[in-house]
């Protein structure tokens, strides 16, 4: 088993970094080494693998804790198992007696065992977690606001429902692997100075399962799988933004020997509104109102998403200042409560005037006096 990378190197962030850091390094690496933008590369599929693997405890209080202190042996206890190397390093757990409790057994099934046979089988044919996988769905601004629910076509590997999932032909079962015993490990015996040494691979027969099909299902030749599109429904909450991920326990590709199906990570992007803008859980608008109702002051109605709302505007509201509706904004994706609007007023300058409208303007003009313009009464008298 190849060592494993460090996972904040794999999402290439700091230790310290915020959940919003992890979360947007997640989604670019995702974004890259996604199996459709990568179809049969190998290396990106891994790739893949390993973020996603990454995310997924830096992703969870609990396991990014875990992890922070032991190391892989704080969220993976299978890992080491079968592990070669020297003396120097054990793979983040800390040397003998180390965090975690990890034990002088551990270690000695970490490089196999010394003065005859292994103590124990090696955990490579257990049961191991299916592929995660990965969907963007792109929603309007209005649907982040309010939630709603998107049917998604997710092609992905599926168990063969012929054989149930086992690969062996109707009537048939799997058989033990006659190369290995059952055991999924080919071992081997060699003489050092330092003593015998047990070196334990994977059986090439049954590529460490321990059973091997005789006789293959024609439907899925023998893999147990099969790769097919299914629809699944994905409720989305009010209040998501851009690069919220959704995940959905179990929806990704099944385990192995038993093991738990993997999870489907659903990416959302928003389209942008039109008129309104966001930032976090607050609402921006720019707002045009007419000369008379800055000058004189006036009661408007100010759009909302399924309403209006009712404010006064003050006599002599300059152009670019602003007013806020207190919780008349996004509501919060994980407490339900909702932010601000932010509304700025640009009072519009009419244009397209007809004679008798521009006249109109002209006598109202002269008869204001200077005194109602302050600021320009003021800049006028500063000297060049």
């Amino acid at each position: 088993m190849a060592d494993k990378r460090d996972y904040y190197e794999v999402l290439g962030v700091q230790k310290n970094a915020s959940d919003d850091e992890i979360k947007k390094a997640f989604r670019k690496l995702a974004l890259k080494y996604h199996p459709d933008k990568n179809p049969g590369d190998k290396t990106a599929e891994e790739k893949f693998k390993e973020v996603n693997e990454a995310y997924g405890v830096l992703s969870d209080p609990d396991k990014k804790s875990k992890y922070d202190r032991f190391g892989f042996a704080g969220v993976d206890p299978n890992y080491g198992a079968g592990q070669g190397g020297g003396f120097g390093d054990f793979g983040g757990f800390g040397g003998f007696g180390g965090a975690g409790g990890m034990s002088f057994d551990d270690i000695f099934d970490m490089f196999g065992s010394f003065g005859g046979g292994g103590r124990r089988q090696s955990r490579r044919n257990g049961a191991q977690k299916g592929r995660d996988l990965q969907k963007t769905v792109t929603i309007d601004f209005t649907d982040a606001l309010f939630g709603c629910s998107k049917q998604l076509d997710i092609m992905k590997e599926v168990k063969c429902k012929t054989c149930g999932g086992s690969g062996a032909k109707a009537g048939t079962s799997k058989k033990t692997c006659d190369q290995c015993g059952g055991s999924g490990q080919i071992s081997q015996v060699s003489n050092t100075p330092f003593g015998r040494f047990q070196n334990i691979t994977t059986c090439p027969k049954c590529g460490g399962t321990g059973q091997v099909v005789e006789s293959p299902c024609p439907d899925c030749s023998g893999t147990g799988r099969v790769r097919k599109t299914v629809k699944i429904k994905v409720d989305i909450p009010a209040g998501v933004d851009n690069d919220s991920i959704i995940t959905l326990r179990g929806q990704g590709e099944p385990g192995v020997n038993g093991g738990p199906d993997g999870d489907l990570y659903i990416v959302v992007n928003v389209r942008p509104h039109s008129t309104f803008k966001r930032r976090g859980d607050d609402l921006y608008l720019d707002m045009p109102i007419t000369f008379d109702q800055a000058a004189l002051g006036a009661k408007v109605q100010v759009p909302g998403f399924g309403e209006a709302y009712s404010y006064t505007i003050m006599p002599g509201t300059q152009t670019g200042s602003s007013f806020r509706l207190k919780g008349k904004g996004v509501p919060n994706v994980r407490t339900g409560k909702k932010g601000d609007l932010y509304v700025k007023v640009i009072v519009e300058v009419p244009t397209k005037l007809s004679r008798k409208e521009k006249k109109a303007i002209e006598e109202m003009a002269a008869k204001l006096g200077q005194d109602v313009y302050p600021k320009k009464a003021k800049f006028d008298k500063l000297k060049f």
